[in-house]
């Protein structure tokens, strides 16, 4: 007895070749580590096992392998769906490998190898494993976004894998094999008893029961112990199940629970309890169930695309502690409670099944129930019939869909028991809200499987009159592969091997006699399906698996199939040609690709009732190599001496032959014959299918003859002279028959032409519509339509108007409903088109269309590419060749992670030259495009050191010969504190500077630069500290520089970054001395928008330690974050935080004064521009707020006052006087007594007990303090009209005219008073000094105070003389400070000029000794000017305020405290904002966060919050705003130079302008452009109108600016050629010799990288040996190379060199068709055409030079030559009347034989001659 050995492997069996083929997982799996390897390295392919030697090393190779291991591994296939564009049709498989604990996801493809695309490790065995996509709702676009995931199902959970990373952990409450998990439109878990079926939309999510309704009954809890499910799918939504008991399948539609049957269920389940809820018993799933997990339609793409979700199907025998396996799932375990509570309705809340049994009471407590989501409604069940099925269970192993040829739908599922495949046919209803089951249909089958191809089939096993496989032929594009026999010997295929076989391992080991045993079908992938058996070698069996592939090497069978489908014969007839093409097909023996045509022309012959062996020409197809019908004729013949009259006769007879009219299609032969000709047609379209028009018009040619359709016959000689002139039988039709016959209703006498018709339309002329086959004749369309789009001008072509151009032949589905192409034209003065998404259609596709039909488009794609939009989809950009688009489409950024660059981009900075460089916090700045920007020195460099704080500062101090060493020390120290008040302001600079500059690495913290305090002291570097103890140095000195330095560390981080609440914690330092700058960090995340990622919990730990510096961070980073957004959260958040806003009654938290200030400025950012009418009466009285009670708020009063104003200011932000619900307050008066004093107004409402307790330690009265409340209310006042123009407001502002009133007002009050009436009269700012000087109030006989002269004023007057002074210059600086604020980010340089002259007069003031003024006034005022210079000039760094801002930062003596240097390093850091990347904005949102943070009175030190916050200086961020423009090189990716030309719109200042700029450069604000344009000539143009396509260059200004532009052929980058001077054109015009004379071909490289060009440079435009001999076409080619270069078209060189080959074939009298005379002919119709409307603008079209008109001189006098010749041989045979005959088409039949081929050639000369 032999022993049987089991070896599985898979075969792959594509085009006739058998090769071995193994799971790619199980290959995995052998390396993997920790794996379970299932002895796989015994495992060895067929291929090497039949190489053994002899079959005892093949049992002795496999005898070690065992079933049990075998059962361990599994694997499924699906078409791959993941990463692959839409417009890509790439055919590659996903495989899903389970072995042990191992998951194996691969992918591969015919043309490319598998490759581990993702694996997975789990801890216990996996049960199973399956693809789902789950959705995640996206509440910004109101739209669900897929999650594609793997579930890997564990004993007691399911790990869920998503592709992008994301990983998800559910528990189940289930023991191991009691479920079944399935994917359908949710996630679904069978389980009995009690509800079997569970649902989860999200891994996230609880498991959820789903309920039922059957058919007239109501809605119940799924538990019905005898239903199987079998088979669910996504589209539609369905679940087929199956009774055991009953032996029938039932259909469900799967879908969302109503609000209605929800709550019926759920009142069933919560009714009192009054007897237990029993357990049901059921039977063990079995765990063979095949195809649960899998979904096997064809038309699996949109289920696998589309989304899924679980479905858990759970075994019902072991359920009888649920919830025990993972008591953490609260929702199962309340859910199964609920079940086990006692009901006096017994079973009502479940489903009562009749065979049902209680065997179990369990009583549990009462627990809440979980709501069902998902109801499945019965749709169809099988009729029960007699008790046959009792006896063997007839449940489905396979289900599957698909579709017939008229597109209706089947449900089909395999009953093995049975051997029947049967076939549910299924409709929507007509409002598509339910599916409808009519009928079914049983096939006979042992196994099937549907398969997605697209014509005939090829079987692979076939044995004398038995095949192994029957395919039963639903439709048009699926398949099902039927299975009838299950053996076959391997070794019968040798008898007839096939060419294809010849590398078949078959033929090296034929010695082994090896018979294949099918046993099942399984994994269909498109037109590929795996057949499982038994292969028995010598005695020895082995299992194997073989991949079937199905295909079909004819190009045009699926023409010809969807043709006869196209109703043009009835269903059963097409039948009958499939099967008898079929049997035709598959005789033994292999098929070439001309045989297989030649079988299939005498096949579709005879069923139309020709004799195929008595035509000539049909036997002449059997050659293996395709004859001309002349020369097959002439073999044909036995001799040339035979007998003239036998010859006579047999020709007689030959023409007498007579059709069958018995044959199937011998009825529709007109209507076969014109959908062909219409085939034929668009087969001339296509380049590569034209060969396969000259085999179609063999056979059309005999049926035209035939049906004496003599006009089409006459077009079949035109279009091949040379061939048609062997064809000269005919086959006799009745005429009655002939109108007997099913004649197309568009059969006209005159045959299309498709060129003929574009002919027409380009000479303008009146023509019909076109004769169109939808689904079949798609290029045909697509050109008629493009043709009349661009050539007749008609808008409406492709929407109302197509049937002007296309009749449709057939009924059937509305095809221009949904048309897909639109060009719009707009005139044909801007020739503006757009091409939008031409399906599939790409400029390599148009490659393939005849070059004279092409040229119409390419000139219409070259017209857009000149003058594109930049909004155009990528794909139209693609179709048009804008690579430049195309890749801004992407998305790409400048921003730098730490190890990459987003998209490919590299822009690396320059290697450092010190070791600590890295450290300075600013090395992520773009070198490149800040080496574009300023190129000329070394400004970037110099700012970097300025801004630096890492490193120890120089100490240089001389030590005088009477200093001791102990004061030597002491002066260092001193030294060094000065130097520590500049490097603690240094952080707030250096945060504007690298503003957004960095996207941090998830994996590593954020680096945050040193705070290094100390210093070096030359000549021996020694160390200088502060921590010696012989100096005083100030508590908590680093405390606010701390926080100010982790702010600026991030602020680097960029608002696209990746940024989740676990790195936020997880940067969260172990160290107390960094907690500061963590709370820096936390702001700068608040302005950089990343705060909201934050999670609650994290928000509340870091509240509850009571940090103050990491609360006032963490508020106004959320403020900043939700900023104008009424965010409820976070008000509450900030209420907590702010008395006012909190009950009387509630307990009083000791907040500190500095967070509460915080909480203040949070609510304005909140509440910024609402009106919030609350908060603004809260803030109102909080401006005036007494102190008190006791000994609260007595300090720092000040700040807290301005905080409220700036926030009122902000709640109200320029609403002027439309506060709508606020009359009552007053608030404008309010606000004016808080700025010039007067009596305090009683407290209302809460704020009254709360203050009814008077200050111990202030006593103020009734009086308002204005030192506290007017800078706030000045600022409320100035922002509430903000641009309002109001000038009753602006007046309560002015200063006072006389000096008794001037001097009772603070200098301070002064600047803050003209800085409101400023920005309140914002449009009468002008940029002069008369403006500023106008705002100084004219006191009598006061001029100018700086330059008084001796008795210039009246000695008697009590004047100030300092009080005149610092009125001036604080009024100046306000007006300054204005000025910066109404052009801020403009570069204007009137207003820069303005300023920077104020500022000049104020630093020669201060070189006076003894000024009246005072430094800390002059200094004040001049830190004011320059922040209104580096707000004017913000981004620019312009050279001239960096030289002022380097001359403060060396000031470091005297009275130049921590705030001076704050406010210079501010002006440093906002003059190169973001690294030039970003300005600053002037919105009304913009003005209040520049505000809050450039307020006039900057800290003495460092702890210094008296007056301001200083937190709020990083406010400035808010008004920052990307504007620079970079152009990026789309073929180097490298930052370049680019010309702009920049539109501003009319205002009532100035005209509509345009400026030239030079890119890199910062733009002005959007509102103010009307177009931004790339100007030529060295880069294509692009334009950007701002009118419409605002959003688009917003979107590109926020990815770093990147413009993607292409530099034109023949010109150089202006880094390169900054003057022109090299480029190709200005050297041909530079040289005497212009054109292509001067152009050099071997330079070609140089000027364009396109590699045609460059190729054809090479080998035919260079003077080689053998090209010196023809130095004409030298020269010709070298003109093609110099158009397509100047022209920049390189796709015009084929059209170029196509135009000289047709003139050339027809010079030399050997063209065999008419073809390209044709293209010849369209070419010159558009010139002819173009010259008739005019002359036209050279940069409109593609053919200017002399070419195209040489070329057509050439072809007339070569026409003109054959038309001579042709009369001239007419006239030789004496037959003059031909001529005129040829002229007009006359009857082919009553010519001579002899001279027809002479007087069709006439004809064709005549034709060809009227170009």
């Amino acid at each position: 007895m032999s022993e049987v050995v089991y070896e599985e492997t898979a075969t792959m069996i594509a085009a006739g070749e058998l090769q071995s083929f193994v799971p790619f997982g199980r290959e995995h799996c052998r390396n993997h580590p920790n794996a379970f390897n299932l002895q796989l390295r015994e495992l060895q392919p067929a291929s090497e096992l039949w190489s053994s030697d002899g079959a005892a090393g093949l049992v002795g190779s496999l005898q070690e392998v065992s079933l049990q291991e075998r059962e361990k591994e599994c694997w499924q296939l699906r078409k791959g769906c993941m990463g692959v564009k839409e417009e890509e049709e790439v055919d590659f498989e996903d495989e899903l490998y389970t072995a042990g604990n191992v998951v194996v996801w691969s992918k591969g493809s015919r043309l490319q190898a598998s490759s581990v695309y993702k694996a997975f490790t789990v801890d216990s065995p996996v049960q199973q494993a399956l693809w789902c996509n789950f959705t995640i709702p996206d509440n910004d676009k109101d739209e669900e976004d897929v999650e594609h995931t793997v579930c890997i199902v564990q004993s007691n959970c399911i790990n869920i894998h998503s592709v992008t990373g994301k990983d998800f952990l559910s528990p189940l409450p289930f023991q191991q094999n009691m479920f079944r998990i399935t994917v359908t439109h949710f996630f679904l878990i069978y389980r009995e008893p009690l509800p079997t079926v569970f649902s989860m939309l999200h891994p996230l999510d609880e498991i959820a029961p789903v309920v039922c309704k059957h058919t007239g009954s109501h809605v119940q809890y799924l538990s019905d112990c005898t239903m199987k499910i079998v088979f669910t799918c996504c589209q539609p939504s369905i679940v087929v199940s199956y009774d055991t008991l009953q032996g029938t399948h039932a259909v469900w539609a799967l879908r969302k629970v109503t609000n209605d049957e929800c709550s019926t269920v759920l009142r069933c389940s919560t009714e009192p309890a009054g007897r237990p809820l029993g357990l049901m018993s059921s039977s063990f799933l079995s765990p063979h169930l095949r195809n649960i997990s899998r979904l096997d339609s064809p038309g699996g793409n949109s289920r696998h695309s589309g989304v899924c979700f679980l479905l858990l199907w759970l075994s019902p025998s072991r359920a009888h502690s649920p919830g025990m396996a993972a008591p953490s799932f609260s929702g199962a375990a309340r859910f199964n409670a609920s079940f086990h509570s006692p009901s006096p309705r017994g079973h009502h809340d479940v489903l009562s099944s009749p065979h049902s049994t209680i065997n179990e009471t369990i009583l549990m407590p009462e627990m809440e129930p979980i709501i069902p989501v998902l109801c499945m409604e019965q749709l169809w069940s099988e009729a029960i019939t007699a008790g046959s099925q009792r006896e063997m269970s007839s449940q489905a192993s396979k289900v599957f869909l698909t579709s017939d040829l008229c597109e209706n739908s089947y449900l089909c599922f395999l009953v093995e028991s049975h051997q029947q495949l049967r076939c549910v046919k299924f409709i929507e209803s007509n409002d598509t809200s339910q599916l409808i089951f009519p009928s079914v249909t049983t096939i006979p089958a042992k196994d099937a499987e549907p398969l997605q191809v697209q014509c005939s089939l090829k079987p692979t096993y076939s044995h004398g009159s038995k095949s192994v496989l029957l395919v039963h032929i639903l439709a048009a594009r699926f398949f099902i592969i039927v299975m009838l026999y299950f053996s076959v010997t391997l070794t019968g295929m040798r008898d007839t091997p096939t060419k294809h076989q010849e590398s078949s391992f078959l033929e090296d080991y034929s010695h082994h006699q090896a018979t294949l045993c099918i046993q099942s079908l399984r994994d269909p992938v498109c037109n590929r399906v795996t057949l499982v058996g038994l292969i028995v070698l010598s005695g020895h069996q082995t299992t194997t698996s073989s991949m079937f592939n199905w295909y079909h090497s004819t190009p045009l069978f699926p023409h010809f199939l969807l043709l006869l489908g196209h109703n043009v014969i009835k269903y059963t007839f097409l039948q009958a040609v499939l099967v008898k093409w079929y049997n035709i097909y598959n005789a033994p023996g292999g098929l070439s690709v001309h045989a297989e045509w030649s079988l299939f022309v005498t096949c579709f012959m005879t069923l139309m009732g020709y004799n195929t062996e008595r035509l000539t020409w049909t036997q002449n197809l059997h050659f293996e190599v395709p004859l001309s019908p002349v020369i097959a004729a002439k073999k044909a013949r036995p001799s040339d001496g035979g007998s003239d009259e036998v010859s006579d006769k047999k020709m007689e007879l030959l023409s007498l032959l007579k059709l069958d009219s018995s044959a199937p299609l011998f009825p529709y032969i007109p209507s076969l014959f014109y959908v062909l000709h219409l085939l034929y047609q668009e087969l001339q379209l296509d380049e590569l299918q034209r060969a396969r028009a000259s085999s179609l018009v063999c056979l059309l040619q005999q049926l035209a003859r035939d049906l004496h359709l003599e006009e089409y016959v006459d077009l079949y000689w035109r279009d091949y002279p040379s061939l048609m002139s062997g064809f000269t039988e005919s086959c006799f039709i009745d005429q009655t028959l002939i109108d007997e016959m099913q004649r197309s209703s568009v059969l006209t006498p005159e045959p299309p032409c498709v060129f003929s018709w574009l002919s027409s339309c380009l000479r303008g002329e009146d023509r019909q519509p076109f004769p169109h086959l939808p689904g079949i004749c798609q290029r045909t369309r697509l050109l008629v339509l493009s043709y009349a789009l661009y050539v007749g001008g008609d808008e409406n072509a492709t929407s109302t108007d197509v049937s002007k151009y296309l009749v449709k032949l057939c009924a059937g589905v509305n095809l221009y409903a949904s048309l897909d192409t639109k060009l719009v034209v707009k005139t044909t003065k801007s020739t503006n088109f757009c091409f939008s998404s031409w399906p599939g259609f790409t400029l390599k596709d148009l490659d393939s269309v005849p070059f004279g039909v092409a040229l119409p488009i390419r000139e219409a794609i070259y017209r857009c590419r000149e003058q594109p939009c930049s909004d155009w989809s990528e794909k139209v950009c693609l179709l048009i060749g804008r690579q430049d688009l195309t890749k801004q489409a992407h998305k790409t950024t400048l921003a730098k992670s730490k190890t990459s660059v987003s998209s490919g981009i590299s822009l690396e900075p320059p290697a450092s030259t010190e070791a600590d460089e890295e450290e300075d916090g600013m090395s992520d700045i773009i070198q490149e495009v800040t080496g574009l920007i300023w190129s000329q020195d070394l400004r970037v460099q110099e700012v970097r050191r300025l801004l630096q704080s890492s490193r120890p500062v120089r100490v240089s101090v001389v030590q005088l010969p009477e200093v001791s060493d102990h004061e030597y020390i002491e002066e260092k120290e001193n030294k060094l504190l000065q130097l520590c008040q500049r490097t603690m302001a240094l952080p707030v600079g250096r945060g504007l500077f690298t503003l957004f500059s960095y996207q941090p690495v998830l994996t590593e913290p954020l680096p945050v630069p040193k705070l290094n305090l100390t210093g070096r002291a030359p000549p021996r570097n020694t160390m200088v500290d502060l921590n010696s103890g012989n100096i005083d140095v100030p508590p908590n000195m680093t405390s606010w520089p701390s926080f100010h330095n982790g702010v600026a560390a991030g602020l680097k981080i960029a608002p696209a970054s990746q940024v989740d609440s676990a790195w936020i914690a997880y940067n969260k330092p172990k160290s107390p001395e960094l907690a500061n700058e963590y709370a820096g960090f936390l702001m700068a995340l608040g302005l950089n928008g990343h705060l909201t990622k934050l999670a609650t919990l994290n928000i509340h730990d870091y509240l509850t330690k009571g940090h103050e510096m990491t609360s006032i961070g963490l508020l106004l980073g959320v403020s900043s974050a939700k900023l104008g957004s009424m965010n409820m959260s976070v008000t509450r958040l900030l209420g907590i935080h702010i008395p006012a806003l909190l009950p009387p009654t509630s307990t009083e938290l000791d907040v500190p004064h500095n967070v509460e200030v915080a909480a203040v400025i949070g609510i304005g950012l909140v509440y910024q521009g609402t009106g919030h009418r609350h908060n603004a009466e809260v803030l109102l009285s909080e401006i005036g707020r007494p102190p008190g009670p006791e000994m609260e708020y007595c300090t720092d009063r000040e700040s807290y006052s301005l905080a409220a104003g700036l926030a009122l200011g902000m709640v109200c932000l320029g609403h002027g006087s439309n506060l709508i619900g606020m009359t009552d307050l007053n608030v404008p008066e309010q606000l004016y007594q808080y700025m010039v004093g007067g009596h305090r107004r009683a407290q209302a409402g809460a704020n009254r007990e709360r203050h009814k307790s008077p200050s111990y330690q202030i006593k103020e009265g009734d009086t308002i303090n204005v030192d506290v409340t007017c800078p706030g209310a000045t600022l409320a006042l100035a922002m509430i009209y903000l641009k309002t123009n109001n000038r009753s407001i602006a007046d309560w502002l002015k200063p006072p005219d006389t000096w008794f009133l001037l001097d009772f007002i603070k200098p301070e009050f002064l600047l803050l008073r003209t800085l409101a009436r400023c920005i309140i009269m914002w449009d009468e700012i002008l940029p002069n000094t008369e403006w500023v000087k106008s705002n100084i109030p004219q006191v009598r006989k006061y001029t100018s105070i700086h330059t008084l002269a001796p008795g210039t004023f009246d000695p008697s007057e009590d004047i100030n003389m300092e009080t005149m002074t610092q009125a001036q210059d604080y009024i100046t600086a306000g007006a300054c400070m204005a000025l910066g604020l109404r052009f801020a980010g403009s570069a204007n340089s009137d207003a820069f000029d303005c300023l920077y002259e104020f500022a000049r007069n104020f630093m020669k003031i201060m070189s006076f000794a003894g000024t009246s003024t005072g430094f800390y006034n002059l200094q004040t005022g001049l830190s004011m000017i320059l922040l209104a210079m580096s707000m004017v000039m913000a981004g620019t760094g312009n050279l001239k305020v960096l030289q002022l801002c380097r001359f403060f930062h060396k000031r470091t003596g005297g009275e130049m405290n921590y705030g001076f240097h704050m406010a210079h390093h501010m002006a440093l850091g906002m003059l190169f904002l973001g690294g030039g990347r970003y300005t600053l904005s002037t919105s009304n949102s913009a003005i209040a966060a520049l505000l809050c943070a450039l307020y006039p009175h900057f800290p003495a030190h460092s702890t210094d919050n008296r007056y301001h916050l200083q937190a709020l200086r990083h406010l400035v961020v808010l008004a920052a705003e990307p504007r620079l423009l970079v152009p990026v090189d789309v073929d180097s990716l490298k930052p370049c130079y680019a010309l702009l030309e920049v539109t501003y719109k009319e205002t009532k200042w100035y005209e509509e302008t345009t400026v030239e700029l030079m890119a890199p450069t910062m733009l002005p604000e959007l509102h103010l452009l009307k177009r931004v344009k790339v100007k030529g000539p060295r880069y294509w143009e692009l334009s950007v109108d701002l009118s419409k396509e605002t959003q688009n260059l917003k979107s590109i200004l926020c990815r770093d600016g990147v413009l993607y532009v292409k530099l034109r052929a023949g010109q150089l980058p202006y880094k390169d050629d900054p003057q022109g001077w090299k480029s190709l054109v200005a050297t041909t015009v530079s040289h005497r010799n212009s054109g292509f004379r001067a152009f050099k071909p071997e330079d070609i490289s140089t000027f364009t990288s396109e590699p045609a060009l460059i190729s054809f440079a090479e080998f035919f435009c260079k003077a080689t040996e053998e090209m010196k001999q023809v130095k004409d076409t030298l020269i010709l080619f070298s003109a093609m190379l110099y158009e397509c270069v100047t022209q920049e078209c390189p796709e015009m060189l084929p059209t170029y060199i196509a135009i000289e080959q047709a003139v050339g074939a027809l010079r030399r009298g050997d063209l065999l068709q008419t073809f390209p005379l044709w293209q010849l002919r369209l070419v010159v119709d558009m010139w002819d055409g173009r010259m008739m409307r005019g002359a036209t603008n050279h940069h409109d079209t593609l053919l200017t030079s002399m070419f195209l008109p040489v070329m057509k001189n050439s072809v007339d006098v070569i026409l003109d030559d054959w038309l001579r010749d042709a009369v001239y041989t007419l006239k030789q045979t004496h037959i003059p009347s031909f001529l005129e005959s040829a002229h007009t088409r006359g009857n082919t039949h009553t010519r001579p034989h002899g001279n027809k081929h002479a007087v069709r050639r006439g004809k064709q000369v005549d034709d060809a001659a009227g170009m």
